[in-house]
């Protein structure tokens, strides 16, 4: 959320932000509803003072004056409440209205309409040299058969499968060593809850933006949501706190499954394991003074890239444009692993700064040097997302017999060196 003094007083800077963007938002509209917010609540302040004044004067009146004076604190009570009706509706407007403005973008995003707006900023490692020519992953002979897609549409519908084998294994052992390298660079490990209520949501900016595409779980009892990302406990972890972050930054690492309808996918990455509506990820979240945030996300970018790099793999980094980004993210990295069978990047780790946007709405702050309570800034990353990075290891360590080896660092962790046949 964005401070909505900046909103008032840099309405030019917003109204911008909106139209690189690409969104659709009325700011004069916003701006007259907040006037008109404002309004109705000095003037119930007022009435609520002034009735108050006169009921604690009620008790030194005389008999007489008490029967007058009764009624006019019915006709005032009953006033108030006419007027309180009237600014509850404009303040659910507005409470829902304030959600929908975007970050403020740093200044070294690229502007742009949409995916073609962003910016390769470095390629990092070399594509592998095959003698043969590469499949993609599904059609690799050693894991054809360890994704069964068949029997989960008969158990769970389309984009659904059960890895089997030495897949699940490896599966397995990916989550593991991601999990503790990333330990290893001094981020706490946690494992969330996969299952939170809309407030988290709301906090992280995932509600109202991406609401269609979360699963709701008994949604007119509990209002509970299952999450399509471990960002969402581990942002709402610290909610409603004053954290101490002044000396250094919490840094927190959590494994969680996770579950998107991608309601915006239709008909796209059909094949394989690319694309589903659930999938493990390890997820990286930090809590920091607004001061050391930005070298904080460069810290993420470097423990992401060392990762792959690990693994062997092959990879460029994109400085994504304004119109690519999610409504929270003042800035945001994409690194996008080259898959040899699709001949093409691919997304494998995204690493945002969403500076102090979702801890005004998660109510997370800190004391700086003077003892004043701010906001902290938050930020996130892709730690590993087991689906695209095991497409990744598949694709660019596929054999020409059809089997896959394993890079070495995860051999300690899965038992075997390669999938064959």
């Amino acid at each position: 959320m964005l401070d909505i003094t900046f909103v008032r007083e840099h309405p030019e800077r917003v109204r911008q932000e909106i139209e690189r963007r690409g969104m659709t938002f009325d700011l004069n509209a916003f701006l007259h509803l907040d006037e008109d917010r404002r309004e109705y609540i000095a003037r119930l302040d007022e009435m609520r003072a002034a009735h108050n004044a006169a009921a604690d004067a009620f008790v030194a009146l005389g008999d007489e004056e008490k029967v007058k004076q009764k009624a006019a604190l019915r006709d005032a009570k009953a006033s108030i409440a006419q007027l309180e009706a009237k600014a509850n509706a404009v303040i659910d407007t507005w409470n829902d209205a304030v959600l929908r403005l975007p970050n403020i973008t740093h200044e070294s995003v690229p502007i742009g309409p949409n995916e073609k707006g962003n910016v390769v900023i470095k390629t990092v490692g070399e594509k592998p040299i095959f003698s043969f020519t590469p499949l993609p992953h599904h059609a690799v002979p050693a894991i054809e058969p360890l994704i069964d897609s068949v029997r989960a549409a008969k158990v769970s519908g389309s984009r659904f499968w059960y890895l089997t084998g030495h897949l699940a294994r490896l599966e397995f052992a990916l989550m593991h060593y991601a999990f503790d390298f990333y330990t290893q660079k001094g981020f706490y490990p946690m494992i969330p809850p996969m299952i939170v209520r809309s407030q988290a949501m709301k906090g992280t900016g995932f509600f109202p933006a991406d609401e269609n595409e979360i699963y709701a779980v008994n949604e007119s009892d509990d209002r509970l949501y299952l999450v399509g990302t471990a960002e969402v406990p581990l942002a709402g972890y610290h909610m409603d706190e004053t954290i101490d972050v002044a000396g250094k930054p919490l840094r927190y690492v959590g494994y969680s499954g996770c579950f998107r309808r991608e309601a915006g996918t239709y008909g796209r990455d059909l094949q394989g394991i690319m694309r589903g509506h659930q999938f493990n990820k390890i997820e990286m979240f930090i809590f920091c003074n607004p001061d050391v945030s930005w070298a904080q996300h460069e810290f993420l970018l470097a423990c992401s890239e060392e990762f792959l790099q690990s693994l062997g793999l092959h990879y460029q980094v994109v400085n994504m444009c304004t119109g690519d980004i999610g409504a929270p993210n003042a800035k945001k990295y994409d690194i996008e692993t080259w898959m040899p069978g699709q001949q093409a990047y691919r997304e494998t780790n995204s690493c945002s700064n969403d500076t102090d946007f979702q801890a005004r709405r998660l109510n997370c702050k800190f004391r700086d040097a003077s003892g004043k309570k701010r906001f902290v800034h938050t930020l996130n990353n892709t730690g590993c997302a087991d689906l695209r990075t095991l497409i990744a290891l598949i694709e660019n360590y596929q054999q020409e017999d059809g089997s896959v080896s394993i890079p070495s660092v995860l051999v300690p962790y899965c038992g075997f060196s390669a999938i064959t046949r």
